[in-house]
């Protein structure tokens, strides 16, 4: 089936929403479309294994632990986030969708959510 990830988005002026696009043993694509959604205060992701993310539309700021700025990505940038490096997103936009693909390599079946640290 032929799909189309900028078609059909989910209303997200209340929630963020992530979608499955792919899983298999190891990988995982997943398709996250934000509206002005950040991660809370205190909130770090701290996963086991590597993300790759791309953004399609939109833009966004990644908090990454081992840079004293703020990462800022532009629609068709990407970026790996290795296993381990801690990281919250700081912005993303309020007046349109930002939409991600998210490549999740090396989780495991019981990894299915993020390790959360504060």
């Amino acid at each position: 089936m032929i799909a189309n990830l900028l078609n059909s988005l989910p209303n997200t002026q209340d929630a963020e929403r992530f979608e499955d696009i792919l899983k298999v043993p190891g990988c995982r694509v997943e398709r996250i479309v934000s509206f002005g959604q950040t991660s809370p205060a205190d909130f770090w992701y701290d996963q086991s294994w590597d993300e790759w993310v791309l953004v399609l539309s939109g833009e966004a700021l990644l908090q990454l632990e081992d840079r004293s700025e703020p990462v800022r990505l532009l629609a068709g940038d990407h970026l790996l986030i290795p296993a381990r490096l801690r990281h919250r997103v700081a912005f993303t936009s309020p007046d349109e969708p930002t939409i991600w693909l998210a490549l999740h390599i090396g989780e495991t079946s019981s990894e299915a959510t993020a390790d959360v640290q504060t």
